[in-house]
């Protein structure tokens, strides 16, 4: 039985993203990303017209989720703790389940070419933007005590980025484990009342 066009793309996405991760984009080529789904060049090209174009999926697409995930945790509640706690744990688990976007992203930014490298920046800038709202609207409300909501909004994105470098499903710590501790992380960062060890 013959896969949809959509299933196809998604099994070049997922060739093209362990290839990217593995050895890198430049390094990486049309032919390597089609041996590996088991396709030749002019069936590949009727999926993707390049390989920046694969490039820019998978870097927008990352960052796409992020944002809705985000949006998604903030809007369960009005705490301000505590909506700072479930958006940092929606982007701790979903840099532990997703490794190779984490890397890929972080590393081929500079791969990016116009329009696309735009986009992600902007997406980007959006994401961490929120995080410093959190920490901000922490602050008014007394909750959080943390001299530059910037620099809090970017450690505590690092706690993301960092767990996807190290964090395996058969390691020592469970997802569950590793975003709940995080999550007291991100509020001791912000300098949250009541948070042991701040």
């Amino acid at each position: 039985m013959s896969r949809s066009p959509s299933s196809r793309r998604e099994d070049i996405r997922a060739a093209a993203l362990e290839l990217f991760a593995r050895s890198g984009y430049e390094a990486t080529t049309m032919a390597d990303i089609g041996a590996a789904v088991g396709m030749r060049g002019p069936s590949l090209y009727k999926h993707f017209a390049s390989k920046q174009e694969l490039l820019a999926e998978i870097m927008t697409g990352t960052m796409t989720d992020l944002v809705a995930l985000h949006r998604g945790a903030v809007a369960t509640t009005t705490d301000p703790a505590e909506r700072l706690r479930r958006a940092a744990e929606a982007h701790v688990r979903y840099h532990a389940r997703h490794r190779l976007e984490a890397f890929v992203g972080n590393r081929e930014i500079r791969s990016l070419v116009q329009p696309h490298r735009e986009r992600v920046l902007a997406l980007r800038a959006e994401y961490e933007a929120g995080f410093r709202d959190l920490v901000k609207a922490g602050i008014t409300a007394g909750r959080f005590h943390v001299a530059s909501p910037r620099l809090a909004s970017y450690a505590i994105l690092d706690l993301g980025m960092g767990v996807s470098a190290w964090f395996r499903d058969d390691g020592e710590s469970t997802e569950d484990g590793v975003v709940w501790q995080y999550g007291e992380f991100a509020l001791r960062i912000a300098g949250a009342d009541g948070i042991a060890g701040y």
